[in-house]
Order: C-alpha cells, then structure tokens, then sequence
C-alpha cells in the first residue's frame, strides 16, 4: 500500500503538477492545482449523476466533447455548485484565464472544483495563482497535488504502480479527495490517475469505467453523494501502445489502472469524517446484482448499523434488520446466514446456536471488519466498502462552514 505525501510513488512522463495558494478559503494553503498533459494525450471521465451537478462539471464535460485536453485546473476550498449561470461563467473564466496562460484554447482546460456548496468562485484569486502553479509545474509534483485538493481530509491519498507491458515499463499513479458526502452515483470524489501508456480515448473510457465500478462506485460514507463528483484518467502517449481491448498488454495495464483504484478507494473510506473503522460489506448468493448491492448498502447506510461499529457493540439485530427492510421480494429468512468476520451470527432464522456475545464481541473490536451476508438465493454477489459513524462526523459536518 502506497499512500499518503510520504509514499513511495512514481512520476509519469509527460504529466506535469504544480499547485499554489489562491487564497480561496483558508489563507497560504495551497489550495489551486494545475495538471498538464503532453500534446497528443488521452483523457477520460467519469461524473457525478447528481442532477445539481456543479458548473465545473458541467463545463469538463462540454470541453471533453470537444477536444483533447491539455490541462486540468483543480481548486479546493469552494465548490462552485448551486450558483446559477454565474458559476457557470466563473468556471469557464478560469478556463480562458489558463488556456490564456498555457497557450491552448479554452476549451482544452478541464475545470474541477471542491468545497463548499453555494459561493461564487474567487476567480479574481485564481486567475492571479494560475501563473505560480504554472511556474511549479513539474513531474515531482505529485506529493503537492495529493495535499492541495484536500478538504476534510486529514492526510493526502497518492498511490502509484509500475506494470510491464510486453517488457517495458509503464507508470500509473494517482491521487483522490474525499472523506464525506460519499455514495457512489459514478465516483463520489475527485480522483486524477495519470500514465505515460498510449492509450486510444474510447479504450481509455472503457479502462476506466470498468475500474470505477468495483472501487470508487463500490464505496459509501454517508449516503450522500456529491454535486462535484470527477474521476479522470490521462494518458500521455510516452510509452508502450495499448490498442485493442482483447489483448494481454491490455489486461495487464487495466489491472494496474484497477488496483491504483481500488487502493485509493480504500484510502477515502479509511479517512472518512470522524471514521475509526474500516467496514467491508459482502452480500452473496444473491438473486441478480441489483439485489446483492440493495441489501449491501441498506446495511451500510444504517445509522443503527454505523453507530454500533463506532461502539465496537456487537448488537447483531440491527444488521438482521437492516437485511429485512431492503426490499428483497420474497425472501426466505430460514435461508439467510449473517456473519461477523469468521463468527456465524444469524442462521436458520435467527440467531446461530453457536453464536456467543464473546466472540462477536472480538470482532467487532477490531479496527477492519467484515460483514457477510448469505441469501440462498442465486449466484450474485458484491461487496461495499464503509466505515462506522462517530462524533466527529457530527462536530466536522455541524462545523464545516465556520
């Protein structure tokens, strides 16, 4: 596991960071990111389905349909979401500002922000910043980045693989944000991955999008899911070809793409607000995949369930009821087995014969759990990352805004 500014992490040719304070919330926090592509780089997306998606979003999205980037411009601290055809303005303001400064067209900036929704963006702020972070771009920059597009986030998430594709290296390393306000609805964050593979865009949107699926879209904190939500992708071209989809060298670098994914999913859920668990909900023997997911996520959106976590109290009938109330038709609770890590605790029914308050309480003790849930019902299954709910998601969420 690589994560956080101390990581042993790896830069990717032809991908250039620099980050300077903007001043958008906090005073001399670096707080702007600046993210540069080589000439003849691929890029692609995947967005937040909230339909008050914030103007950022809207306006990569717009630009994505036109041309191939040549810059991503990150601000942290403001979210410049439900402000109107003000923000809308603001964020391709700041476009024009970058292109206008990196010599590109307006349309090859991609913009993304994070924070509080609501305000006007300081675009006079961030147009005066953009020449320090251009001036700070650098392959080295990836530590700086991590920390700059943090929110309530205590530590920055950076995680880097090296995989060999028909014998030559190639680099993939990546960054996310995001403690609360997550539910997956398409990535619940902001997430920059980078590599120096050479990749068609439309293979790249397919790397991704397969990636995105069992990692950032199988992971929930609160329930809640954003209005900024990005997940990006960039290809350099420096490096080896990955052209067709039915190919080793693309089984190989998709894996990797996966596990940088899935390693900085993790990261968000293990860093969740007031978090002091780590919680892996598996459904099995499920119907079809809809089904596994709805009872997955009943149990890890549950209050009751989340609040019993943080107390380490094995109060196993709320996960039993959790279990009942997500919506499965016609369910045959005789056929059901609930399990704390290796400790049966609902079988036939009811409580497993064999279940003692001891051992569930030896479970519920440690900092990872898993939670398993059999249906008896079919052959799906999936598995949901969360956390328990705290105090301190309460104090952090009350005082956000001051």
């Amino acid at each position: 596991m690589m994560t956080g500014a101390e990581a042993i992490w790896y830069p990717v040719p032809g991908v250039r960071l620099g980050t300077a304070a903007a001043g958008i919330k906090y005073r001399g926090r670096q707080d702007m990111l600046v993210l540069e592509l080589a000439e003849g780089g691929t890029c692609a997306a995947v967005f937040t389905r909230n339909a008050f998606c914030a103007a950022p979003v809207r306006v990569a999205r717009e630009h994505l349909q036109e041309t191939a980037p040549r810059y991503l411009l990150v601000n942290s601290g403001n979210a410049n979401a439900g402000t109107g055809p003000q923000g809308i303005e603001d964020a391709q303001a700041c476009c024009r500002g970058l292109a206008g400064l990196g010599g590109c067209a307006p349309e090859q900036v991609l913009p993304f922000s994070t924070g509080v929704i609501g305000t006007n963006l300081p675009v006079a702020r961030m147009l005066q910043a953009m020449p320090r972070a251009l001036e700070a771009l650098s392959e080295q920059g990836w530590p700086q980045a991590a920390e700059a597009i943090m929110t309530t986030d205590t530590r920055p998430k950076l995680v880097s693989r090296r995989v060999l594709l028909a014998g030559r290296p190639v680099t993939i390393t990546g960054i996310a944000k995001g403690a609360g306000m997550i539910r997956p609805d398409m990535a619940t964050m902001l997430a920059y991955i980078a590599t120096d593979a050479a990749v068609p865009q439309q293979l790249l949107q397919l790397c991704l999008e397969q990636a995105v699926a069992p990692s950032f879209n199988a992971i929930t904190v609160d329930g809640d899911t954003s209005t900024n939500d990005s997940c990006v992708l960039v290809a350099s071209g420096l490096g080896p070809i990955v052209a067709e989809e039915d190919s080793e060298t693309y089984r190989v670098f998709s894996a990797g793409v996966q596990e940088v994914c899935l390693d900085l999913a993790r990261e968000l859920v293990r860093d969740a607000e007031g978090a002091t668990k780590l919680v892996e909900i598996a459904v099995e023997s499920a119907r079809d995949q809809a089904e596994a997911s709805s009872v997955a996520y009943t149990i890890a959106q549950s209050p009751l369930v989340k609040t019993a976590l943080f107390a380490s109290d094995p109060n196993w009938g709320r996960i039993l009821a959790a279990v009942g109330r997500a919506g499965v038709a016609k369910l045959d609770i005789d056929r059901v087995e609930i399990w704390l890590g290796d400790v049966c605790i609902v079988r036939d029914g009811g409580r497993a014969v064999e279940y003692t308050e001891a051992a569930g309480q030896a479970v519920m003790n440690c900092p990872e759990i898993r939670i398993l849930v059999r249906l008896g019902r079919g052959d799906a299954e999936t598995r949901v990352l969360t956390c328990d709910l705290s105090y301190d998601y309460v104090r952090i969420n009350a005082e956000y805004r001051t």
